[in-house]
């Protein structure tokens, strides 16, 4: 694959915690909390999703989460700190997704501006995480539809999950293009176009829609790896930080 001078260079995955959850079949299933950085070959740092923030408290009944870890945590593996981060791109803004963005003052946040301002609106689904990433000291892009945000890092406008969501895809020098399917498909065994919606998604229809979607995607662009956003599963099997994709 020909390697630009401004494209994706190391793709890490950062593991937040995991945990046993009940899905709607009615049994207990492994989830994976997750954010994602890209270094580019120019030097910048490209985080994806921020996670839960740190004083959060789950409801009433949830499961605890095993090995809980933060964003902040997960990047200094790495000598990193987030002030090193130079983006921050914002797939949508449930609580587990943007809950530290309140820490990347420095870095430009790019989010999908139907989620953006339908979490402005005060919508209470986005609620529970507001004063983290509603904070007056952040700085925000909106974007519509797909975008090509730097050479080599497309953003793919897969609502369903929540309106506006964006999967990301990373196309890396020896690996080959690496698909961030983040919630638009959370785990393996649900990515079919026939599939059914979870009580936590948004919309069935768009969903089929944006996960077909992924699926051309998959074969127009020859993924080598599509990476489900919380199948605890599938991520026991992926390389995690400080190890990385390149």
């Amino acid at each position: 694959m020909t390697l630009t001078s401004t494209g994706p260079k190391r793709l890490y995955l950062l593991q937040m915690g995991t945990a046993k959850i009940p899905i709607p079949s009615g049994t207990m299933e492994m989830v994976s909390g997750a954010a994602y950085l890209v270094q580019m070959n120019d030097g910048k740092n490209i985080l994806i999703d921020s996670g839960l923030p740190e004083d959060y408290i789950p409801p009433a009944g949830t499961p605890l989460t095993e090995h809980r870890s933060t964003v902040i945590a997960q990047l200094a593996l790495l000598g990193l700190v987030p002030d090193d981060i130079d983006m921050l791109i914002c797939t949508h803004f449930d609580v587990d997704h943007v809950g530290c963005n309140d820490a990347f003052t420095k870095a430009e946040l790019i989010a999908p501006r139907t989620q953006y301002e339908l979490a402005r609106s005060g919508h209470p689904r986005y609620a529970a995480a507001r004063a983290h990433w509603d904070h007056p000291a952040l700085h925000y892009r909106l974007i519509e539809g797909d975008t090509e945000l730097l050479p080599g890092l497309q953003l793919i406008e897969t609502s369903g999950h929540a309106p506006g969501h964006q999967s990301v895809l990373v196309k890396l020098p020896e690996t080959g293009p690496v698909l961030l399917a983040i919630d638009a498909v959370t785990m393996q065994r649900l990515f079919t176009p026939d599939r059914k919606a979870w009580p936590t998604d948004d919309n069935e229809l768009q969903l089929r829609d944006s996960t077909q979607k992924l699926l051309d995607l998959v074969e127009s662009e020859h993924v080598a790896l599509v990476v489900f956003g919380h199948d605890g599963e599938q991520w026991r099997t992926l390389k995690k930080a400080p190890a990385y994709y390149n």
